[in-house]
């Protein structure tokens, strides 16, 4: 989503890397098949869950990771012969302006799973990180990287689950977001990519880019556009898309969907990540028959409570975890 960034190598400023264009504007494209997958989940014209697990998580976290690939290229070209003060924290004052506004508008929207660190937060983070790889080798660039995307499946602690500290991605306790990109690991792909451009830049690969045509047909020109105005793009693409799924659903009504299956499924599909699959079946099932016995389920699902408003819920999910992890040895 780095609209402002500018992608020429810096041997030749100013003249722009088309591929580079392209690949981010491929990805643009990705994000919102994904995005338009889970608007009409939920609208109900998908089986709640769908798209938080198996191959559409795959899928979104591929898109992630190249978007943010991509914004380490871009702060390589853009700054790694010297740092540009004023172009610099013009595109992160709008980068992280875009980001807040997200989080402003989906307070409002999804006060339960509004969006405090997403894409444009960890985007924006991970360039004031960069700066201090900007100097340094290619390999070292790379292997931080790799560190960080390593790091959240050896260690976790339970002080970060603590709201103020859940952009770390260290949390015991996977977070409520409708888009939530912590810094570990995806601080790995921007430093990964920072490395990449280190490589093309000595190699001379970013020259051989630049003068590559991308072709003139209309669906390549398209899709460039997008890739250079990405962060009007992501902006806009989804109250579009949400607009167009509305209006059919006006229309068009989906079939009333049983939203047990899809609250156990997502419910496991947010717990894999930290345990092991056993441990989260007997723990879903476990909240799920609490919320069921006390009568909580349908208020829970319609949002009327959540965990925030209502203690009996961190209550259950404390009962369960502790239920869940017990072991059973026969006598």
């Amino acid at each position: 989503m780095n609209d402002t960034a500018n992608t020429a190598s810096p041997q030749k400023p100013g003249q722009r890397i088309e591929v580079l264009d392209l690949a981010r504007g491929l990805a643009l494209l990705a994000m919102a098949s994904y995005h338009f997958s889970w608007d009409i989940e939920q609208f109900g014209y998908l089986d709640p869950g769908t798209t938080t697990h198996g191959l559409f998580k795959v899928y979104a976290r591929s898109i992630a990771g190249s978007f943010l690939f991509l914004a380490g290229v871009s702060l390589m070209l853009a700054h790694g012969s010297g740092i540009r003060p004023k172009s610099f924290l013009k595109r992160l004052g709008i980068v992280a302006g875009s980001a807040a506004l997200i989080t402003i508008v989906t307070l409002f929207a999804t006060p339960d799973t509004f969006i405090y660190f997403g894409i444009l937060h960890a985007i924006a983070a991970s360039s004031v990180i960069g700066l201090a790889f900007l100097r340094l080798p290619a390999l070292l660039t790379v292997l931080a990287g790799i560190a960080c995307i390593a790091l959240p499946m050896f260690y976790r602690d339970d002080i970060f689950n603590v709201v103020w500290l859940h952009w770390a991605g260290l949390s015991t306790i996977p977070p409520r977001s409708n888009d939530y990109v912590p810094l570990m690991p995806w601080l790995g792909p921007f430093l990964i990519g920072m490395g990449a451009a280190k490589v093309a830049v000595a190699t001379g690969l970013t020259g051989r880019l630049a003068a590559l045509s991308t072709g003139d047909n209309r669906l390549s020109r398209a899709t460039q556009f997008f890739g250079r105005h990405s962060l009007a793009f992501y902006l806009l693409h989804q109250p579009l898309l949400l607009a167009l799924v509305w209006t059919v659903a006006q229309m068009a009504p989906p079939k009333q969907i049983d939203p047990l299956p899809g609250f156990i499924a997502e419910c496991e599909a947010s717990c894999v990540g930290e345990n092991d699959a056993e441990f989260c079946t007997r723990f879903c099932v476990c909240v799920t028959d609490e919320l069921l016995s006390r009568g909580m389920f349908n208020a829970f699902m319609a949002g009327e409570i959540t965990p925030e408003s209502d203690d009996r819920i961190p209550a259950i999910a404390d009962q369960c975890t502790v239920s869940s992890g017990q072991v059973v040895t026969p006598d």
